[in-house]
């Protein structure tokens, strides 16, 4: 399995980080990538990456962190793009409901960021909530800068998801939510995305999947989302791990 979205730089992860990611990679899950939100987290993002064969970095800074996105800070995410264990820039985007950078700013961030990836020639992450249409205006008007893009733990309706499957190069990946018992989007989503398109994350330690909410997440626990997935897709649970592991492969540029 493949998790394409994680945060194991979390200060949940702080007791006992090592054994977590060492005990999810042995229960089957044999990629993650670690997304970072902020200038600090893209540090201990590489050093995950640096310490774990099986770690990969996206490097970038989320909307939430918008407001402390500096000339500087572009710099040193330039550089991290060089990294060889760096595969995406990420995650980006706009955040509205929480309004914790303001709107212009996440906006101008963004775009940054999207520039960053063409010149890096990297994917990026996307991350919406709230900020459906100017998501879909940047990313349209910035469309010859994108080559390749995940919109992580994608939330819209199918009617959206049709409309970002027309982009070519474009993603989804979904988490625990499309087993919460109220996920109706999800569950569309789910059954209706191309499965060439269809990457599994956990957005971990957060949207921990049945049978275990109310707990920390982890990587171990995608195979929960998978098994629902593959239940919704009417497919085998073990051609949805090994097709969706080699859409993240294709996507993140992973060639082991």
């Amino acid at each position: 399995m493949f998790d394409a979205h994680a945060h194991y730089d979390d200060e949940q992860f702080d007791p006992d980080r090592d054994a977590i990611l060492q005990s999810v990679h042995k229960s089957g899950v044999k990629y993650i990538v670690n997304a970072a939100d902020s200038l600090g987290s893209c540090y201990k993002t590489l050093k995950l990456a640096e310490d774990y064969p099986f770690v990969y970095a996206a490097v970038g800074v989320h909307p939430h962190n918008a407001k402390d996105f500096s000339p500087a800070a572009l710099d040193d995410i330039s550089s991290f793009c060089s990294c060889d264990k760096t595969v995406a820039v990420g995650e980006i985007g706009l955040d509205y409901h929480y309004d914790l950078s303001p709107r212009d700013i996440q906006k101008k961030v963004f775009e940054t960021q999207i520039e960053l990836a063409d010149i890096k020639s990297l994917p990026i992450v996307i991350h919406e909530r709230d900020a459906l249409k100017d998501t879909l205006d940047i990313i349209k008007a910035n469309k010859h800068k994108i080559t390749t893009a995940l919109w992580h733990c994608f939330s819209q309706s199918q009617e959206v998801l049709a409309d970002v499957m027309r982009l070519d190069g474009f993603y989804i990946s979904l988490g625990g939510v499309v087993t919460f018992k109220n996920a109706v989007k999800a569950v569309g989503v789910a059954k209706a995305v191309p499965i060439d398109r269809l990457l599994l994350e956990t957005d971990c330690p957060y949207l921990t999947p049945v049978p275990h909410r109310g707990e920390r997440n982890d990587s171990s626990f995608i195979r929960h989302t998978a098994a629902k997935i593959a239940e919704l897709r009417g497919m085998d649970f073990d051609e949805l791990c090994a097709i969706t592991t080699e859409n993240a492969k294709r996507f993140y540029n992973i060639k082991d």
